[in-house]
């Protein structure tokens, strides 16, 4: 069941999850982390690549791309654009889940 690109749509999925859930923390009224900053945001979105990368690497994925950008960006470097459609399905699809 594990391959690349449930890696893909679980990384996208956890990284998107804890990313605006640090977001949601600063932002919403009577929350532990109200009015901390934008110090917070950018640690929890830091912590929510490194989180993602790891999720999707534990269930497959070898490259943990996590965002279209880069799997454009790599099959434009690497010439190989066999996996492109399928890896921005599962991210696009683990960004919305």
């Amino acid at each position: 069941m594990h391959g690349p690109y449930l890696g893909e749509f679980m990384g996208t999925l956890v990284l998107i999850l804890l990313g605006d859930g640090s977001v949601a923390n600063v932002l919403l009224k009577q929350s532990k982390g109200e009015s901390s900053g934008w110090i917070v945001i950018t640690t929890g979105w830091a912590m929510a690549v490194v989180a993602g990368i790891f999720t999707a690497t534990a269930f497959g994925s070898p490259g943990a791309h996590i965002n279209p950008a880069v799997t454009l960006a790599v099959a434009f470097l690497s010439g190989d654009w066999s996996h492109v459609a399928f890896f921005w399905a599962a991210q696009i699809l683990g960004a919305v889940a």
